[in-house]
């Protein structure tokens, strides 16, 4: 599993997602929109309400997948970067472009939220992540559909002891802040909202450490092992995608 990961990272930013399709159950102009979309992030607080956002674009084309001309897949590309959140004490709450079990969350999270009908095309099915309107509060989990078991729906969140030190990373529990972040800390919720607004940039003022691709782990120096920690899981590119 962890060179598959590995593999995967490697693939330049495109995701091919292989449903295999016939032809011509396919829609006549055999297109995917493109999108963005705000993920925002709310912290209550004792000092208040603190809040951060992020808007993330995914560029969408379909594809013929596989050995076979009569089967459709979908590409996605993602461009954005991780929501922070300013929190009391000088801390700061990150919300990544992964959730904890789906290192491409960013790409899936409006389609899995889309309304779906058996009876539409594949093509048809895309389309309808556009029927999505105002703002969205994730669910904690998605339901099992298909061969997927039930899965988070949150961003994988986490922080750091020291922003200049990327192997400082800390997971988060979505469920408890307050053990990270001290008493009166919760998550208030998580929402999406399709947008038209520029992809948000600027990331790196507070990471000084990010590199463009291609993306290293948050820790430099690891050579593989059979237990990796945090830092040695996470790559660049949870935190940055895309070109500026």
């Amino acid at each position: 599993m962890q060179q598959f990961g590995q593999i995967t990272r490697r693939m330049s930013g495109w995701v091919m997602l292989c449903l295999a399709l016939a032809i011509s159950a396919c829609a006549s102009d055999d297109t995917a929109p493109d999108y963005r979309y705000r993920l925002t992030v709310e912290v209550e607080t004792p000092e208040g309400l603190k809040t951060g956002s992020s808007v993330i674009e995914v560029k969408q084309r379909l594809v013929r997948a596989g050995s076979s001309p009569a089967n459709m897949a979908v590409e996605r590309r993602v461009r954005g970067e991780a929501v922070a959140v300013d929190l009391p004490g000088g801390r700061t709450l990150f919300a990544l472009l992964r959730s904890d079990n789906n290192i491409e969350w960013p790409t899936y999270v409006m389609q899995t939220l889309a309304p779906h009908i058996d009876s539409e095309t594949f093509a048809q099915q895309l389309d309808n992540m556009l029927l999505l309107e105002g703002e969205i509060v994730l669910p904690r989990t998605f339901p099992p559909v298909g061969h997927l078991e039930e899965r988070s729906a949150y961003p994988m969140l986490v922080t750091f002891g020291a922003l200049d030190d990327p192997t400082s990373v800390e997971k988060v529990d979505a469920d408890d802040l307050a053990v990270t972040f001290g008493e009166g800390v919760s998550l208030e919720r998580i929402t999406v909202q399709i947008t038209d607004d520029p992809v948000t940039t600027g990331i790196e003022k507070r990471l000084e450490w990010l590199s463009e691709y291609p993306e290293p782990r948050l820790d430099p120096e690891y050579r593989g092992s059979t237990n990796p920690n945090l830092s040695q899981s996470l790559w660049h590119g949870d935190f940055r995608k895309g070109e500026n």
